[in-house]
């Protein structure tokens, strides 16, 4: 371990909370049987962690960030995982663009619960990915990876912010019937932002889906509709 990686993690164990690393694990699910079974937690708040990922994330080589995001402690990954983010937002050239998002792609092992995929994913390979051709987050919808998955979704978050739709949609019906209530959740999100800039778009394809989709996804997707419409969806009356 570098001498600069243990200074980051030097300096997460000093705004290390007891309390908050005995309530990670339960919000995570890190107990036996849940999706973040045998993640391990300092109790570092995520302000914390941001304002420490901008003081070196410009200085930081790909091995020290690799040391990071493969680190058994969940806040160590997310503060390498947001350096890498910082790093990337900076890049004005492809070849480095793409150097770092072929490194995220490498590390997909230990982007391993919902927070270090939704920090990450969309500002990454959304970016990376929205002119390009989108098989990689068809593969990684049909990976059957929780984790993998949930980025194919959430990705498309940052092609839904430009108001790019189609790959979302179709990424959308392919996980809609999902059996996990996390991927229920991200499809109804993105959904949701889709609406929030199309509503006809949105309102178009739950008129299709819905009587098939989860009762979570659905909730999530109408979250913001009129309050008639939205019992209307629920009620299956649409």
């Amino acid at each position: 371990m570098s001498e600069l990686t243990e200074q980051i993690i030097l300096a997460l164990n000093e705004k290390a909370i007891p309390e908050k690393a005995a309530f990670f694990p339960k919000f995570f699910k890190a107990f036996p049987g849940g999706y973040g079974e045998g993640d391990l937690f300092l109790g570092v708040k995520v302000p914390v962690q941001r304002k420490i990922a901008k003081q070196f994330y410009n200085e930081i080589s790909l091995n020290e960030l690799s040391e990071l995001v493969k680190n058994p402690y969940h806040e160590v990954r997310l503060t390498g995982l947001l350096a890498l983010v910082y790093r990337y937002e900076k890049c004005k050239k492809e070849d480095l663009k793409k150097e770092l998002a072929d490194f995220y792609l490498a590390h997909l092992d230990f982007v391993n619960n919902w927070d270090l995929v939704d920090t990450s994913c969309h500002p990454i390979l959304g970016d990376f990915y929205w002119k390009r051709e989108k098989d990689l987050f068809y593969e990684l919808a049909d990976s059957s990876h929780l984790w993998r998955q949930r980025i194919a979704m959430i990705s498309s978050y940052y092609w839904i912010k430009r108001g790019d739709f189609k790959d979302a949609l179709a990424l959308a019906e392919k996980l809609k019937n999902h059996d996990h209530d996390l991927i229920h959740k991200a499809v109804g999100w993105m959904l949701r932002e889709i609406g929030n800039r199309d509503f006809e778009m949105e309102l178009k394809f739950l008129k299709k889906h819905y009587h098939t989709m989860p009762r979570t996804a659905l909730r999530y997707a109408i979250e913001k509709f009129p309050e008639d419409l939205r019992q209307d969806f629920l009620k299956g009356i649409v």
